[in-house]
């Protein structure tokens, strides 16, 4: 059995100090393989981007551990992190602030290339431009425009595809990867992220948006408040979601047609217990304490006092 390239086990991060803070993430696990991959499902708030930036060490551990390519990253040195870090993409949640001001399209496709030693100005321009016709901006005159300024937030997102793109990472970490495109582009982007899985990539989807999820993973795993609620095959979830809160989000999910159901609002619960608790429309008595993820059914995790 091929061992995992990313495995993240029992990762809690905790921002503030010990006096009054937030924990962002509680003992989340994950593991992704060669050619797999992985969605990670939740509204806002739910850790998915603390914990894609944990696993590039690019925020502290409280506990637990990232493995990264077989290393533990916590006993990495600065050079050994970033030899490892590139062999990884990452697409940033915020496509704005992650390209430097100055630079056209085609520059900052190019600039981890060079960056990276990937050869003289001529060979990463030459496969920036691969790489900008690759995400749909194949026009030669957007390549000139500067990214902060002249292209709209979807062209900015594209462009940030491509820069996550431009070293043939083995190991993908996208955040909200097509938020910013309308419904025909989207499929596009999925397409891309999509064909680079089929090559061997690695890949971990953070979004809010579960039919994307579904679409795009071999396994979804759904967060809240930090936590891992659910996990198993995206058509399962989708069809039939486990935890109170899974189906929550299914309820929410819009349709033509479909009468809109609010997401389940807070009602008075003493501090403790399951993490959904003040919202679950099924809690009871037991729900004080916290559950943990199990197996509840062949290939299904779910953290629920309620799931037999």
């Amino acid at each position: 059995m091929a061992s995992p390239i990313l495995a993240a086990k029992k990762v809690s991060v905790f921002f503030g100090s010990p006096g009054g803070g937030t924990e962002a993430l509680k003992d989340a696990d994950l593991e992704v393989k060669e050619g797999e991959s992985l969605a990670i499902v939740g509204e806002s708030g739910s850790g998915k981007t603390t914990l894609l930036r944990a696993c590039l060490g690019l925020v502290p551990l409280s506990s637990g551990s990232i493995w990264l390519f077989g290393s533990d990253i916590s006993g990495c040195n600065r050079p050994a992190l970033v030899s490892l870090r590139r062999r990884c993409g990452y697409i940033p949640q915020d496509p704005f602030g992650c390209v430097p001001p100055t630079l056209n399209a085609l520059d900052a496709a190019a600039e981890p290339i060079r960056l990276a030693g990937g050869g003289n100005r001529g060979q990463a321009l030459e496969k920036a431009r691969e790489l900008l016709s690759e995400v749909g901006l194949d026009d030669p005159g957007l390549w000139k425009e500067r990214v902060r300024l002249s292209l709209s937030g979807g062209q900015r997102q594209r462009v940030s595809i491509a820069r996550a793109l431009s070293l043939d990472p083995e190991l993908l970490l996208a955040d909200e990867p097509a938020s910013m495109q309308d419904a025909a582009t989207r499929g596009e982007v999925l397409r891309i992220l999509k064909r680079r899985t089929r090559g061997g990539m690695g890949m971990v989807i953070a979004t809010h948006d579960l039919p994307f999820a579904a679409s795009s993973a071999d396994r979804v795993m759904v967060m809240y408040k930090g936590s891992v609620v659910e996990s198993g095959p995206p058509e399962m979830i989708v069809k039939d979601p486990l935890h109170p809160y899974s189906r929550a989000l299914i309820e929410a999910i819009p349709g033509i047609g479909k009468k809109m159901t609010p997401p389940y609002s807070e009602r008075e619960w003493s501090h403790g217990g399951c993490p959904f608790a003040p919202r679950c429309p099924l809690r009871e008595e037991i729900c004080r304490q916290e559950p943990s993820l199990k197996e509840v059914r062949s290939g299904r995790n779910a953290a629920c006092w309620r799931i037999t």
